[in-house]
């Protein structure tokens, strides 16, 4: 009765109200397959200890990144965060806030979406950032329903080299808008084919840098191209660190930047949350169709700054005909994270961390592609790139993780029936020259 307080009479009464005749009958859309007939197997009622026992047994199964060499990466990175970061986001008035709506009392909050959002523009090169989306694919799939606003078509062409994730994200956030998508072939040239899916009813071109493999891509001339046909460039990236030393989406012709930004300031956290990053040129028409939030700066009566909602283009904030996304959060708390993790860093510090990154990933390919039968696929990358093995790749790691080296994502986890002999590997800053032996001996080991 402590989580149930309802009498029998109180659920009849409830029933009769609605005109049904039994619980049951709340039940009829559900298929009578996928209808439960017995109890969940689950353990019976334990004791808080028991259960803290029984889940720390379950736990303790998993490998944890941090407890072995770890070069797994593909969309989601293991990086080092200062404990400041996870310090101040658990102060009461960041943890416990949920959404400015009232800007008198949320200053706090708008300030820090606001410097933000200054982060996500200088770091992509944009002019103008929102407050943060879901997470990456995401806020792949808004930019593309942001371009078909823009330029009133319904086309939008994916290059292969995009993280499956965020195609599929894509294509499930543009089925019932009538948005037709077309991709490229998936393979490791990354662009090849792509121009020629380039037409004067394309509204975007999205193209993802580093690419699922590792690849650099310079996207100028594919920006050329889309640009003459009036469409759109949308430049992707999973890897937020990338942007402190490879060539900014702007810098290439991007008409708008998106990618996840879990990278800096937020954990692997078995998957989540994680923070999108968003932003675009300063155009009134892109601005007015970006989803999301942006906060502002502006005075009050007494010229004092202030910050607001500058522009709130959500289902939560007006007319669902009017909005431009329907996203409810934007994982505000991860967006803080991001920013005080940014602000720890500066400039120069995202720099040298974009630069221990490519230096470590270099030395790691240069070791593993020593390995007779090992062939380096990707040769332009920033801290992640693909291998080709003379076995199939999830085998391979199965048998890496026995000794103790999580080494990466098979490819043909991404592309099922595909590329089944390729390996992919990310490096990072966390990974030390003995992880680096370790990776080199194990592999050498399980192919030899």
């Amino acid at each position: 009765m402590r989580y149930l307080p309802l009498t029998p009479a109180d659920r009849q009464a409830m029933l009769e109200k609605i005109g049904v005749t039994s619980i049951d009958a709340l039940f009829t859309d559900v298929p009578e397959a996928a209808r439960l007939h017995g109890p969940v197997d689950l353990p019976p009622h334990q004791t808080e200890l028991q259960v803290e026992r029984a889940l720390s047994k379950m736990a303790a199964e998993n490998i944890a990144a941090s407890s072995v060499p770890f070069f797994v990466g593909a969309g989601a990175y293991k990086h080092h965060v200062p404990a400041t970061v996870d310090h101040l986001i658990q102060r009461s008035e960041f943890l416990t806030s949920y959404t400015p709506y009232q800007p008198e009392i949320s200053q706090g909050t708008l300030q820090t979406l606001f410097e933000f959002q200054t982060q996500v523009a200088l770091m992509t090169g944009m002019d103008v950032a929102n407050a943060s989306m879901y997470d990456g694919s995401t806020a792949c799939g808004e930019a593309v329903l942001m371009a078909a606003r823009v330029t009133k078509r319904k086309k939008a062409v994916l290059a292969g080299s995009l993280h499956p994730h965020y195609a599929a994200t894509t294509r499930t956030t543009a089925k019932y808008l009538d948005i037709d998508i077309v991709s490229s072939k998936p393979d490791l040239d990354g662009l090849s084919g792509i121009a020629d899916l380039i037409d004067d009813e394309t509204a975007c071109v999205v193209i993802q840098t580093p690419d699922v493999f590792g690849r650099l891509h310079d996207l100028t001339e594919i920006a050329e191209k889309a640009h003459q046909h009036g469409a759109l460039v949308i430049s992707v990236f999973t890897e937020a660190v990338s942007l402190g030393l490879v060539k900014s989406p702007g810098d290439m012709g991007a008409d708008i930047a998106v990618g996840e930004g879990q990278g800096i300031g937020v954990g692997l956290n078995f998957g989540g949350p994680y923070v999108g990053l968003f932003a675009c040129k300063n155009d009134r028409n892109f601005i007015r169709n970006m989803p999301g939030r942006l906060a502002g700066e502006t005075v009050d009566a007494d010229g004092r700054r202030g910050y607001v909602l500058t522009l709130s283009t959500r289902e939560q904030h007006i007319r669902r005909e009017k909005a431009t996304s329907n996203i409810c959060t934007n994982s505000g708390l991860c967006a803080l994270a991001f920013t005080i993790h940014m602000t720890l860093l500066g400039e120069k510090g995202l720099t040298t961390l974009a630069q221990l990154n490519h230096e470590t990933a270099c030395d790691l390919a240069d070791r593993l592609s020593g390995i007779a039968g090992v062939d380096l696929l990707t040769d332009s990358f920033f801290n992640e790139f693909a291998l080709r093995l003379p076995k199939p790749a999830a085998g391979v790691l199965d048998q890496l993780v026995e000794k103790g080296v999580l080494g990466g994502i098979a490819a043909s986890r991404l592309y099922p029936g595909e590329l089944d002999d390729v390996l992919i590997v990310a490096a990072t800053e966390t990974n030390t020259d003995d992880d680096l032996a370790a990776f080199e001996t194990a592999l050498r080991e399980v192919l030899s």
